[in-house]
């Protein structure tokens, strides 16, 4: 059974991964919060599929459908 001591390169190393990944989920919680906003600012389902900006002919409502 060897020891095995940590050198002080990687405890350097180990405080930036953590740096590094806070900052990484700071950005993924970012991105997550705008699409959640985006998402709830449209409301309605369909809105958010009428927005991707191709017609679509489904999504058309049809002549005497409300009636």
């Amino acid at each position: 059974m060897t020891l095995h001591v940590e050198h002080e390169l990687h405890k350097r190393r180990k405080g930036r991964n953590y740096g590094l990944g806070l900052i990484l989920a700071g950005f993924i919680a970012v991105i997550f919060g705008l699409t959640v906003v985006k998402v709830l600012e449209l409301g309605n389902a369909n809105q958010f599929e009428r927005f991707d900006h191709v017609a679509r002919p489904q999504l058309i409502p049809e002549e005497g459908a409300g009636e």
